[in-house]
């Protein structure tokens, strides 16, 4: 049995709990992050199970996830009740990985920017902020020096 028209929250309803933009609860819902039944006017209704969702959507970007980690953890748990605590350990056993990589890579981060504020570096080739020619462009993609490679070292 379906929830019950008091059980439904209109999309302004939705934004007003959430505190998410109704646009963005539009974009959740063409990226399959939330779902919505239609009124016969074409009027979106969510169930109120879909705050949780909201919610655990909102905890997954605060912790660098991204909305594909979080609707992969979504497609896992039930969308019209709370999950149980198996359900709920199976999808937070694979963030803890995500997780702990997420966290040394913010130490690495920080141990790099301590070294680099006010550090009068006088070697340029081995500054992890200096990257003359877009050098670390040969590595890949992000903060190549910040994040462990070094100048000079290629792809």
């Amino acid at each position: 049995m379906g929830p019950t028209r008091h059980d439904l929250l209109t999309i302004g309803q939705l934004s007003a709990r959430s505190g998410l933009a109704t646009s963005a609860l539009r974009y959740y819902e063409r990226m399959g992050l939330i779902h919505a039944e239609r009124t016969a006017g074409n009027q979106r209704r969510y169930a109120r199970a879909t705050l949780r969702r909201v919610a655990f959507v909102r905890a997954a970007q605060r912790v660098g996830l991204s909305l594909e980690e979080a609707r992969t953890a979504l497609d896992r748990l039930p969308e019209d009740r709370a999950p149980s605590t198996a359900e709920w350990g199976e999808v937070a056993a694979t963030w803890h990985e995500r997780i702990d990589r997420q966290i040394e890579e913010l130490q690495l981060l920080k141990r790099k920017l301590t070294g680099c504020i006010g550090c009068g570096c006088l070697s340029l080739s081995r500054c992890a902020l200096y990257n003359a020619g877009d050098r670390a462009a040969e590595a890949g993609p992000g903060a190549r020096y910040l994040l462990g490679d070094r100048p000079g070292e290629g792809a």
